[in-house]
């Protein structure tokens, strides 16, 4: 049985948002003394969160292959319900995921928890019908993007923006010439970094093109390619790769580094897009969905850009190419375009600085447990939404 501690549950869904919500939990410890639990990965784990569901039983990608893990999602859904039921949190925190959050949220709602959103739903880029249900679930979205506080406060949902942890959690270790003679590359040629993906159903469909891309441009004889693999990947995730029958430099918990050495970065679309901004690396955007989800997609998607750095500007500062844009021959003409012309990478890099003062200037996960701190102490607002209606 639980102590006598406050109980508060935190869910991360993947990667990106374990790291995030470890830090929480940490500071968050610090203030109010805490136990917590939930779902999450090896950071929240180390972080002292009592792991209940591991993360990686629900990480999904796309809607159809979200299909497929319906089972595992329910009976995590389940357990973290009966634990939450168990043990009667103060408070839940749910970080970004949202196919899973919002379930569970419904879930949580029902008996009478108290929730908070980190790192919020981006329904002002699709699926913006669920806008109804953030705002009968949660008494508190902390948003890290400073758009997303005015749309969500036009909405009548209380949000605050406390900045973006990336700001605090991109930085590089090693300079060019440290991350090159590590690796065995010559830092007077030029580096290509490739970012395929975090997920292995991602690299299903990336790969094949990518690996098509460095064959184009291996031809110049002189460009070094290096491929940073997400957590959890291993060397057998990047086979096609090695068959391509181009040398390259595959490392591991080194994407900053990899980044930073970069004279040009080809980035899957998503967060990694907003870390190759910090670092000031020249990006082409890349990104491919199956048929059946691209095709819904298009009827959800709200936004005439998909990059992250581009919807942060307003505009397109970085080329993306996704779905049938994403082929070989043009990633390779964007990524001469950019190695040959200095003056459009001056110019991008001026975008990208602009993006990096549009994120704050850190602190985002003390804002955010400061916030959640002032939240304890207040009475709860209440909701009288009929859950059956959500």
């Amino acid at each position: 049985m639980p102590d006598n501690r406050l109980q508060i549950l935190i869910s991360a869904g993947e990667a990106s948002g374990d790291l995030h919500a470890a830090r929480l939990a940490e500071a968050l410890r610090t203030r109010t003394g805490a136990e917590f639990f939930g779902m999450g990965g090896p950071r929240m784990r180390s972080a002292g969160v009592e792991i209940a569901v591991d993360c990686q039983e629900v990480a999904v990608f796309g809607l159809f292959e979200a299909w497929l893990r319906i089972p595992s999602v329910l009976r995590a859904l389940r357990r973290l319900e009966d634990e939450a039921r168990r043990r009667k949190p103060a408070l839940a925190i749910l970080v970004d995921s949202s196919g899973i959050h919002l379930p569970l949220g419904k879930r949580l709602k029902r008996q009478g928890i108290r929730l908070v959103y980190f790192i919020s739903p981006q329904v002002w880029a699709w699926r913006r019908y669920r806008v109804r249900t953030i705002r009968n679930l949660f008494e508190k979205v902390l948003v890290i993007f400073p758009f997303e506080e005015a749309f969500y406060q036009r909405e009548k949902i209380p949000a605050e923006f406390v900045g973006n942890p990336l700001v605090d959690e991109v930085h590089a270790t090693q300079s060019r010439q440290e991350f090159a003679a590590a690796h065995g590359l010559d830092p007077s040629r030029p580096i290509i970094t490739v970012l395929p993906g975090s997920r292995r159903s991602e690299l299903r469909f990336h790969l094949p093109v990518l690996a098509e891309t460095m064959r184009n441009l291996a031809t110049s004889g002189h460009l070094q390619f290096v491929v940073a693999a997400a957590a959890g990947l291993s060397r057998e995730d990047f086979a096609p790769l090695f068959s391509a029958g181009v040398p390259f430099k595959l490392v591991a918990d080194e994407t900053y580094n990899a980044l930073a050495a970069a004279d040009c970065a080809i980035v899957s679309s998503g967060t990694a897009t907003v870390e190759a901004a910090l670092l000031g690396a020249p990006m082409v955007v890349v990104y491919r969905l199956s048929a059946f989800t691209a095709a819904l997609a298009r009827w959800l998607v709200h936004t005439r850009t998909f990059a992250m750095v581009n919807l942060i500007a307003g505009r397109k500062i970085v080329p993306e190419l996704i779905q049938n844009d994403f082929t070989s021959a043009r990633v390779a003409a964007e990524v001469r375009r950019l190695l040959e012309d200095p003056a459009a990478v001056r110019e991008m890099k001026s975008h990208l600085a602009e993006i990096r003062t549009r994120l704050g200037s850190g602190g985002a996960i003390e804002r955010a447990a400061e916030a959640i701190a002032r939240l304890l102490a207040e009475k709860p607002s209440g909701n009288p939404a009929d859950i059956r209606a959500l």
